[in-house]
């Protein structure tokens, strides 16, 4: 007999998880997440997961609060005699530290790694990690889609003339490239140094965008410092227009007004994170119904090969 879907939601997903929940084609399941008044989480499932695939969907942004609800759901699944049990984790925090690039710096990525595993996890589905190596953290399957797979749809829309798709740093190249393959066009870089996090010193471009329309790709976006000094120095050198797709809206400090304040045409997000604010500027592409069909396919062990943009 096979295991029924069950879909669940951390506090701070919701508003994707129901989404997800609706492309799958069930109700999302009810669950409820209380704290203690000094501030400890207690999760625990409202209805029975006994011999269920059980997925909970929650992104792990600050703060640690979201990372912890979600392990405490893991344990409690595990708890209630699930079948498997899946991490929908659409936004990956720590994902940035994921190496040691200074002395007695902590890892970050491995950490959340390790904590997931500990909790009971069997699967981790994903969207975009800042760094593909991430994936090798983990010693169970991870499912790393791709977030091309609605920016691309929508960038066709545009019909843009002279298409030039732009990284706003050199560790960006190899996600920039993969879109100018798609659309057959040239890949511009943006070289930047920074002093600090957050913080650039100086930027010089790599490539000629003299009339065109220029795509920059990233896959989050936090301050908006680097990609609002990328598309300036863009449009300095020429442009046509600059807008910007980054798959995770960090959107932190003065991030708003930055871009509000940018030469951007328009920045383009998904929803993997819920925005702070709302922009002019900002367009928000939903991401659910590619979790929906991935965990379709996931349940029927069928190839989630098709979802990729190719």
């Amino acid at each position: 007999m096979k295991s029924s879907v069950k879909i669940f939601s951390g506090t701070q997903s919701k508003y994707l998880a129901t989404k997800i929940a609706t492309a799958f084609g069930v109700e999302l399941g009810s669950s409820t997440i209380e704290k203690f008044s000094d501030g400890e989480i207690s999760a625990h499932f409202n209805e029975s997961v006994r011999g269920s695939d059980v997925f909970i969907v929650q992104s792990t942004f600050p703060p640690a609060d979201n990372l912890m609800e979600l392990l405490l759901m893991v344990d409690a699944a595990r708890r209630a005699s699930a079948k498997y049990v899946t991490l929908v984790v659409p936004y990956f925090g720590f994902a940035r530290q994921d190496r040691k690039d200074k002395p007695r710096v902590g890892i970050g990525a491995k950490l959340v790694a390790n904590m997931m595993q500990a909790s009971g996890a069997d699967r981790l589905m994903t969207c975009d990690l800042h760094a593909d190596q991430i994936q090798g953290f983990f010693d169970f399957p991870v499912d790393h889609f791709d977030g091309s797979s609605v920016f691309v749809p929508y960038l066709d829309s545009l019909n843009l003339e002279n298409l030039i798709i732009a990284s706003p740093d050199v560790g960006g190249v190899k996600r920039a490239r993969s879109y100018a393959k798609h659309f057959k066009s040239e890949l511009v870089i943006c070289d930047k140094y920074r002093e600090r996090a957050n913080q650039v010193a100086s930027m010089q471009l790599i490539g000629n965008v003299e009339g065109a329309d220029v795509v920059l790709v990233d896959d989050l976006i936090d301050t908006g410092g680097t990609m609002c000094r990328a598309a300036q120095l863009i449009l300095d050198k020429g442009a046509r227009s600059v807008r910007a797709i980054c798959t995770h809206p960090v959107l932190s400090g003065g991030a708003y007004d930055n871009i509000n304040n940018s030469v951007l045409e328009e920045l383009v997000v998904s929803n993997t994170l819920p925005l702070k604010e709302e922009s002019d500027k900002i367009r928000v592409l939903d991401i659910g119904d590619l979790f929906g069909k991935a965990i379709s396919k996931i349940h029927a062990q069928e190839s989630i090969s098709p979802l990729f943009i190719k």
